[in-house]
């Protein structure tokens, strides 16, 4: 449990699919570490999300689509917080370099 870690450690030179790892978890929120390379949802996929999501770019980018047409464009240091039920799905990560996210669900 007190273990010292990196959030850059640890990352798969070739990743066929999303990398989704839970670093803290409780009844009421988790926080994640997402692991992107050039990935997207699938076509007319929408997240629907019982619980607020923050997000944050830690490294490479990432372009986030509300279904309503908004888009966000979403760098290193960005961060968006989707509410709960705000139908969404990432329409592409950056295919020069892995994107690495910081997810919290509240």
């Amino acid at each position: 449990m007190n273990e010292l870690k990196n959030i850059f450690n640890n990352i798969p030179a070739n990743i066929q699919e999303e990398i989704f790892e839970k670093i803290i978890s409780t009844e009421n929120f988790f926080v994640e570490r997402i692991i992107s390379d050039g990935h997207k949802s699938p076509d007319n996929f929408w997240y629907d999300q019982n619980k607020n999501e923050f997000v944050l770019i830690l490294q490479g980018s990432a372009i986030i689509k509300y279904d309503d047409g908004k888009i966000f464009y979403l760098k290193v240091g960005d961060y968006l917080i989707i509410p709960a039920h705000q139908k969404h799905r990432v329409e592409e990560t950056s295919s020069k370099e892995k994107t690495i996210w910081l997810a919290i669900h509240y």
